[in-house]
């Protein structure tokens, strides 16, 4: 019978080899295709792929089955669960309606709002600026009330005078900069990376610390060219997945 084949991963000595053993796991069994086989190689096979002791693998498993990803049976082997939670998907199509679109079926709390200097890791965006205005939500699955994912918004002070706060609650901070403020929106680009939960990102979305993270910076332009807003998401990797479609024509 085939087996499932999990992503490798480069195991840092510094942590626990078992978290992050479950954790690369975890996520190849949460991001996997509905074709791919069930059933998972041996502890040892596992073992063998990243590199650990058999005892660490059954650590890393006993965690995976605890959390009901899979199951264990004697002599036949391990299998992940066929209902598994899967990820829902963050379509990125190209265009600001589907931006917009994307948070439906959502609450948002705005965690915090104001002038905030600009963060080193985006200060190429924004030249000619020392402070944006900075917008900090929380985004909710409507139903459940679980966290989904936290967004930092950080936009040119001109715009930023002609938000409300409370619409950012109700709507996506495209939707507010286009059909509220009247901005000059062109194109937005996406970047996608994953990463693993810092402490502030694992405390409000509620997942261990170094649980696998979808990391989205969105970056809107006008049509001179003039960066208006960065969105950076970090996204639950266990309930998020990215599809990119390209028109070929």
């Amino acid at each position: 019978m085939t087996s499932f084949a999990p992503d490798s991963i480069v195991l840092n000595r510094k942590l626990p080899l078992w978290y992050q053993v479950s954790q690369s796991l975890r996520a190849s069994i949460l991001g996997r295709s509905p074709h791919d086989p069930l059933r998972l190689p041996t502890e040892e096979q596992l073992a063998g792929h990243y590199g650990v002791s058999v005892l660490t693998m059954r650590q890393a498993l006993k965690e995976l089955e605890d959390e009901g990803l899979i199951t264990r049976h004697r002599r036949r082997g391990t299998f992940i669960e066929p209902d598994a939670l899967r990820g829902a998907p963050v379509r990125l199509l190209g265009s600001v309606d589907a931006i917009v679109a994307q948070q439906s079926g959502m609450t948002t709390e705005l965690l915090g709002h104001g002038p905030a200097p600009v963060p080193s890791e985006l200060a190429a965006y924004f030249p000619d600026l020392t402070e944006t205005a900075a917008y900090h939500r929380l985004r909710a699955d409507e139903k459940t009330g679980e966290p989904t994912n936290h967004a930092r918004n950080h936009v040119r002070p001109e715009l930023a005078e002609r938000i409300d706060p409370q619409d950012l609650v109700r709507w996506p901070m495209t939707k507010v900069l286009r059909d509220v403020v009247g901005a000059d929106i062109s194109r937005i680009t996406d970047t996608v990376e994953a990463r693993l939960a810092d402490p502030e990102t694992a405390r409000l979305l509620r997942v261990p610390l170094l649980s696998p993270i979808l990391h989205y910076t969105g970056v809107t332009y006008d049509s001179a060219g003039k960066v208006l807003d960065v969105a950076v998401i970090h996204y639950r990797g266990d309930r998020f997945s990215f599809t990119v479609t390209l028109d070929a024509h």
